[in-house]
């Protein structure tokens, strides 16, 4: 459960609802039913309402949810109407592909410096953000504003990387770094690791073969 009594994982389905919401912004939709909602997003009209009303509700009987109002409420709960600085460690293929990503300043999430060991990417700019060396990166912590750090380097070299970046004040780290990082309980992490979400895909998979196969086969 969070601080406020919220089970996570009604936390983690906002972000959905957010997405969803602001495709119907963007059609035109005024007004949405909990029904018409599930029917989208294949949840529950129940659970849906469930959810919302952790945090007051925001519909109203006979009317549904203005669509525009609850993208706007859901994105504060979410921190969305806040402004934070991030800086990515690692300029590789992943880090560069982060760094263009320009969804992420609509968020209201602004990449301010990207940091890397290669020297051959001095002078390298991404969308206007040039790249620098490592050695530079605990001066920067320490005199900006950081709100996020992103780690996108070897997991040989995260734990310590990330170590040094709480001990700068980095509160809040999205790690790419196939590798757990045992940091203080305080530190928020999210971790989001590309070869277990495939691996999770590749099971779900062969359990579909199989059952067709045993289908085939009348097993």
């Amino acid at each position: 459960m969070t601080d406020k009594g919220i089970s996570l994982a009604v936390i983690k389905r906002l972000p959905r609802y957010y997405r969803y919401l602001g495709e119907l912004l963007e059609n035109d939709v005024v007004r949405i039913s909990s029904k018409e909602l599930s029917e989208k997003m294949q949840v529950t009209a129940s659970q849906i309402r469930q959810d919302l009303n952790n945090f007051g509700g925001f519909g109203q009987q006979g009317y549904g949810y203005n669509v525009e109002y609850l993208y706007t409420e859901i994105g504060k709960i979410l921190g969305l109407d806040r402004k934070y600085n991030i800086i990515i460690i690692g300029a590789g293929n992943l880090g560069q592909a982060l760094a263009n990503y320009t969804d992420f300043e609509r968020r209201g999430f602004k990449i301010k410096a990207i940091f890397d060991i290669n020297p051959r990417l001095i002078g390298l700019s991404i969308r206007g953000i040039e790249v620098r060396m490592m050695d530079e990166l605990e001066e920067y912590v320490k005199k900006e504003e950081v709100h996020i750090a992103v780690l996108t380097i070897p997991k040989t070299k995260a734990p310590k990387v990330a170590q040094d970046l709480v001990s700068w004040g980095i509160k809040a780290i999205w790690n790419f770094a196939p590798v757990d990082l045992n940091l203080p309980k305080e530190i928020k992490v999210e971790n989001v690791h590309l070869a277990e979400s495939l691996m999770r895909l590749s099971y779900d998979l062969k359990t579909m073969q199989e059952n067709e196969e045993n289908q085939e086969t009348g097993l």
